[in-house]
C-alpha cells in the first residue's frame, strides 16, 4: 500500500493541480489587519472571501515590518490565545493555542507557505524575507486541513512576481551582533510569466554566557534561498512553484539550573538543519462553474543535534540525535463556482513521510557512577559492580514511515442572513517504527577489594510497532450577519492530532535493561510505554464582527468551550532518567476568550489592541503517581495582550516619520503539571521610529526596553529543573529599499 501511495504522489508531481490564490491579494490591502471579515488566504477557496465562521488574525506586510516579523515567533506578539516561547533553540516549535499545543513530536498548529503544508514543527522556525500576509486561524480546521490541526492554521503568503517588478533590499543589525540581511530579485519574462530569487542570511551571537566555559550561548547562523515562479497564460488557468532551502547552524542553549541559577554545563552543545521544500500548484477554472485545483509538495529535513541532556558541569550523559527525513504530499480540491445560495468544495488528500532517526545516549563518569553502579551497589554492597569503562553509549536507530489518506468537502448555504455550514471528513493514517537498540560494554563483581568475576553486557534489541488511525471529522457551524457592520456565528468543531511514538524513551528502556541484567527492577513493556494515542477535542464557539464608526472601528471578539479528551502531554518521568515521554492526559476542559480592535481615529492615528484569556485545566488526569485533577495544563500562558499607538507624520514630498510603540504580556505559565513552579505574568515594552522617503526606509526599533527578565521554557533531567531565559533589551536599526522596474 505504501509503494502504491509514493508512485501515485510521485506520478502527480509532474501533472499537480490545485489551489493557489485566484487574485494576489495587493500591498495596499496587504497593509492592513484584517478584523471584520475572514478574508484569509488560508482558506481552500482559490483566495476568495469565505464568510466562515472562525477566529482569525491577518498580519500584512506594513504591520509585519513595523513589528519586525519575519517568523512564526512575532505573530506570539500580536494574536490572543497563540503563544510561541521565543527561547534560544531551533530545534522545534513549541506551539500553544488557547491551553492546547505541543512541544514534541507531531504539530498541534499547521503550517502553509505560499500552500504548501509543512509536515514537521522541527522545520517550522524559520525566516521569510518579503511577507505579503500572514493569517492565524484559531481553533481546530481539520475538517478541510486534517491532522495536526487541532489548535489552528497559519497560511503565510509571499509577494508573487506577477503582483510586483523589482529589486527589494534589506539590511539589519541589533544588539549581540545581531544581523539580518535579504536581496530579492522580481521580474517578468512575459506578460504571463515571472520569477522571483530570494537570499537571505541572520545570525546572532548569543545574549548569555555558558559561566563554565565562558562562551555565549544562542549563537547561530542561518542562511536561505527561494525561487518563486508564477505561470498564468490565460484567466482560467494559474501554475506557480516555489523552492525553499534553508541551512541553520546553532550553539548551546541558555539553560539556567533553578537551583543554582546559573547556566553553566560543560559538554557540546549544538544544532544543524538543512530544510528543503519545493511546491508544485496549478488551479484551473472551468466555464465559471468549477474550479479544480491542486498540490503537490515534496519537502527534506536533515537534522544533527547534539545536547548535554544533564545541562550541568557533570559528566552525566549527552545526547545525540541525527535524523534525516522526506516527504511528499498531494492534496486536489474542486469548488463550486456558481453564485448561488449553495457554495461547496471537496478534495482528497495524501502524504508519505519517512524518517530515520541515529539516537544514542553516551554516558560519561558520572553518569556511570551515580546512575548505575550506586544505584546497582546499594542493594548488594557485598558484592559491589565496577564498570570496565568510564564511558559507554546506548545506541538506538529508528525508522518511521507513516502514510495517510483522507477525503473532505464542506458547503455553505445561506438563508437570508443566515448561512449555514456543514463539513465532514475521513481522516485514515498508517504508522510504523522499526527500531534497534543496542549497547555492548560490561562491568567486574568485586568482593572483598578483588574481583570476583565478570559479566559482559551485549544488548541487541529489534523490533517492529505499527499503529493505525481512522477518524471522522465534522463542522457545524451558523453565521448571522445583522447588517453590514455586525456579524455573529457559533460553531462546533472536533479537532484531531493522531497518535505516534516515543523514540525518546528508548534511551531509558535500555537503561532499564541494564538494570535488569544486574538483577534490579523489570524491564519496560517497549509497546505500552512507547506508544501513545490519538488526542481528540470537541470545541464550542461563538463570537462576532464589527465594523463601526465608518470603517474607522473594527471589532473582533469570541468565547470558547474546548472538551478534549487523551491531550498528548510531555512529561518528565519520575527519577534520574535520560528520556521524556509522550502521554495522554485523560480528559481537560479549556475555557476562555478573546478581543481584538483596530481603530483609526483619524488617518494619521492608529490604535490597535488583542486580549486573550484561557483557563485550561486537567479534569481527569492520573500518571501512577499523582492525581493532578484540577491543575492548570503547564506551558500555555493564562493571558496575552497586545496594545500599540502608531502615528504618522507627513515630512513634505514623499517622506513621513512613522512613530509607534507597544507593549506585550504573557502569562501566568505553570511550567509542570503539579503547578509547582511558575512564570508570573510579565510585560514587555517596544518602540520603533521610521522613516520613509519614496522606496527607501529606515527603522529604528527597540524590544523589551525596560529590561523585563523572564523564562521561556522549562526542562528537567536528573531531577533537576532548569528554566530557558527569554531574551535581554535589544535595539537594532533596519534599512529597506525597494527599486520597482518601469
Amino acid at each position: 500500500m505504501r509503494k502504491v501511495i509514493i508512485l501515485i504522489l510521485l506520478a502527480v508531481q509532474a501533472l499537480a493541480l490545485r489551489a493557489v490564490p485566484g487574485e494576489e491579494t495587493s500591498e495596499t490591502v496587504a497593509d492592513t489587519v484584517q478584523l471584520q471579515e475572514v478574508e484569509v488566504v488560508a482558506i481552500k477557496g482559490g483566495g476568495q472571501s469565505l464568510p466562515d465562521a472562525v477566529s482569525a488574525t491577518v498580519v500584512g506586510r506594513r504591520e509585519a515590518e513595523q513589528l519586525n516579523i519575519q517568523a512564526l515567533k512575532g505573530l506570539s506578539d500580536v494574536v490572543p490565545n497563540f503563544f510561541v516561547p521565543d527561547y534560544g533553540s531551533r530545534i522545534t516549535s513549541s506551539i500553544y493555542v488557547r491551553g492546547l499545543g505541543a512541544r514534541m513530536d507531531q504539530p498541534a498548529v499547521g503550517l502553509t507557505v505560499d500552500n504548501v503544508p509543512f509536515l514537521n514543527k522541527d522545520a517550522y522556525d524559520f525566516d521569510i524575507p518579503d511577507i505579503v500576509r500572514m493569517d492565524m486561524l484559531r481553533g481546530p480546521q481539520s475538517t478541510l486541513y486534517g491532522r495536526n490541526t487541532l489548535c489552528g492554521l497559519i497560511s503565510i503568503t509571499t509577494l508573487s512576481p506577477l503582483q510586483w517588478q523589482g529589486v527589494r533590499l534589506q539590511a539589519e543589525y541589533g544588539r549581540a551582533n545581531s544581523y539580518r540581511t535579504s536581496v530579492s530579485a522580481y521580474w517578468k519574462a512575459s506578460e504571463h510569466l515571472g520569477f522571483a530569487i530570494i537570499g537571505q542570511a541572520n545570525g546572532t551571537d548569543g545574549f548569555y554566557t555558558n559561566e563554565y566555559n565562558g562562551r555565549k550561548t544562542g549563537r547561530e547562523r542561518q542562511y536561505s534561498g527561494r525561487f518563486k515562479a508564477d505561470w498564468a497564460p490565460t484567466s482560467a488557468f494559474r501554475l506557480s512553484n516555489t523552492l525553499f532551502v534553508s541551512n541553520l547552524d546553532q550553539s548551546g542553549y541558555p539553560y539556567r539550573n533553578v537551583q543554582t541559577d546559573r547556566i553553566d554545563y560543560n559538554d557540546t552543545c549544538f544544532y544543524r538543519r538543512f530544510l528543503l521544500t519545493d511546491g508544485l500548484s496549478a488551479s484551473l477554472n472551468i466555464d465559471n462553474v468549477v474550479s479544480l485545483s491542486s498540490i503537490t509538495s515534496f519537502q527534506l529535513l536533515h537534522d544533527n543535534m547534539t545536547l548535554d541532556q544533564d545541562f550541568l558541569p557533570l559528566d552525566y550523559f549527552t545526547l545525540t540525535q541525527r535524523k534525516r527525513e522526506y516527504g511528499l504530499t498531494q492534496d486536489f480540491v474542486a469548488r463550486g463556482l456558481k453564485k448561488t445560495a449553495l457554495t461547496w468544495l471537496g478534495g482528497l488528500f495524501g502524504f508519505y513521510k519517512h524518517n530515520d532517526m541515529y539516537a544514542p545516549v553516551t554516558f560519561g563518569d558520572m553518569g556511570i557512577r551515580s546512575l548505575i553502579e550506586e544505584h546497582r551497589n546499594a542493594s548488594n554492597p557485598d558484592y559491589p559492580i565496577a564498570w570496565d569503562t568510564r564511558q559507554f553509549t546506548l545506541g538506538s536507530d529508528f525508522t518511521i514511515p507513516t502514510y495517510g489518506l483522507a477525503a473532505y468537502g464542506q458547503a455553505e448555504y445561506r438563508l437570508g442572513n443566515f448561512t449555514l455550514t456543514g463539513g465532514l471528513r475521513l481522516d485514515y493514517e498508517h504508522s510504523t517504527l522499526r527500531y534497534h537498540s543496542r549497547c555492548a560494554t560490561g562491568y567486574s563483581i568485586l568482593h572483598d577489594g578483588q574481583v570476583y568475576g565478570h559479566v559482559p553486557v551485549d544488548i541487541d534489541q529489534q523490533g517492529r510497532l505499527t499503529r493505525h488511525f481512522l477518524e471522522l471529522l465534522p463542522k457545524v457551524a451558523i453565521s448571522y450577519r445583522a447588517s453590514e457592520q455586525v456579524s455573529l456565528y457559533a460553531s462546533w468543531t472536533k479537532g484531531y492530532k493522531a497518535g505516534g511514538f516515543n523514540t525518546q524513551m528508548f534511551s531509558d528502556v535500555l537503561q532499564q535493561r541494564l538494570m535488569n541484567i544486574m538483577g534490579i527492577g523489570s524491564a519496560y513493556d517497549v509497546d505500552q510505554i512507547v506508544g501513545y494515542k490519538p488526542e481528540k477535542s470537541w470545541n464550542y464557539e461563538a463570537g462576532t464582527h464589527l465594523d463601526l464608526l465608518g470603517h474607522r472601528l473594527r471589532l473582533d471578539a469570541s468565547l470558547f468551550w474546548i472538551e478534549c479528551r487523551d491531550q498528548q502531554l510531555t512529561m518528565f518521568p519520575d527519577g534520574t532518567t535520560t528520556g521524556r515521554i509522550m502521554t495522554n492526559a485523560g480528559r481537560t476542559r479549556s475555557v476562555g476568550g478573546e478581543f481584538q480592535a483596530d481603530y483609526r481615529p483619524t488617518d494619521r492615528l492608529l490604535f490597535r489592541a488583542s486580549y486573550g484569556y484561557t483557563r485550561a485545566r486537567f479534569r481527569h488526569f492520573n500518571n501512577g503517581q499523582a492525581d493532578f485533577a484540577g491543575k492548570t495544563i503547564p506551558y500555555a500562558p493564562s493571558n496575552t495582550l497586545f496594545l500599540q499607538a502608531q502615528h504618522t507624520f507627513p515630512l513634505g514630498r514623499e517622506a513621513s516619520l512613522d512613530i509607534e510603540a507597544h507593549t506585550t504580556g504573557t502569562g501566568k505559565i505553570y511550567w509542570n503539571e503539579a503547578n509547582t513552579l511558575r512564570q508570573p505574568f510579565y510585560m514587555q515594552l517596544g518602540a520603533s521610529a521610521t522613516l520613509g522617503w519614496r522606496d527607501f526606509q529606515a527603522q529604528l526599533w527597540g524590544e523589551n526596553l525596560t529590561g523585563t527578565r523572564f523564562d521561556t521554557f522549562y526542562f528537567m533531567s536528573m531531577r533537576n529543573e532548569f528554566l530557558q531565559r527569554g531574551r535581554p533589551w535589544r535595539i537594532g536599526i533596519t534599512l529597506r529599499y525597494n527599486f520597482t522596474f518601469l
